[in-house]
């Protein structure tokens, strides 16, 4: 784990280049709060970022009322995500921790967000276990992921990562599978729309909305 975080720490400063990290653009901006207001309705709920990189979904749902959690194995991801919570006058906690277990108490959020982590994860089936057993009875898992390599064109991104079973993303049929004996329902959403990434994108990408009741 101290390797993968030194891979993440070392491209931290560069992360929010890309158009749907940093969300520079205004249409792009829009178009991701937009989304989390749909997926995430309501304020003052106690939400979990997972790998929140360098916090800007963390802002996103901060900026709707929401008490935020932040958490990423990266020490300087962290600490990018804490200056862009605080420059934006915004009350976060982040932590840095490992998202396949994160260091806080179960059944202590109502809405847990991860985007584009599960790749990342050696067992993604016990990790969506874990991650529904912080959820309270009402709550709900919200995950952007995506299909954009086969593992077999995808080689590791860091030592001890190319036997990761979900390497290159994992499609939405697999992934509802995983999470179907876990939660009551899932609703599948695709993300296309070329405002989400700054460009067009030709793989697969959706969001998961996992809800417990």
């Amino acid at each position: 784990m101290r390797t993968i975080g030194d891979y993440w720490d070392t491209v931290a400063d560069d992360f929010d280049r890309e158009p749907d990290h940093g969300l520079g653009q205004p249409g792009t901006r829009a178009a991701w709060a937009a989304r989390l207001a749909a997926w995430v309705p309501g304020s003052s709920l106690d939400a979990l970022d997972l790998g929140c990189g360098t916090g800007t979904l963390s802002v996103l749902l901060a900026e709707r009322g929401h008490r935020v959690t932040g958490l990423d194995l990266s020490t300087r991801m962290a600490g990018l995500a804490r200056a862009k919570l605080s420059s934006a006058g915004l009350d976060a906690r982040v932590l840095v921790g490992d998202a396949a277990d994160p260091p806080v108490r179960r059944r202590a959020f109502d809405v847990i967000l991860a985007r584009h982590v599960l790749w990342t994860l050696p067992d993604p089936p016990a990790v969506l276990r874990r991650w529904v057993g912080l959820l309270r009875p009402q709550g709900r898992l919200v995950l952007v992921e995506g299909r954009w390599a086969s593992a077999t064109a995808t080689g590791p991104y860091s030592g001890g990562t190319g036997e990761l079973p979900w390497l290159g993303g994992v499609g939405a049929t697999v992934l509802t599978a995983a999470l179907a004996p876990m939660v009551a329902r899932v609703e599948v959403e695709p993300l296309t729309d070329p405002a989400l990434w700054g460009r067009i994108v030709h793989d697969e990408r959706y969001a998961a909305v996992a809800r417990l009741a």
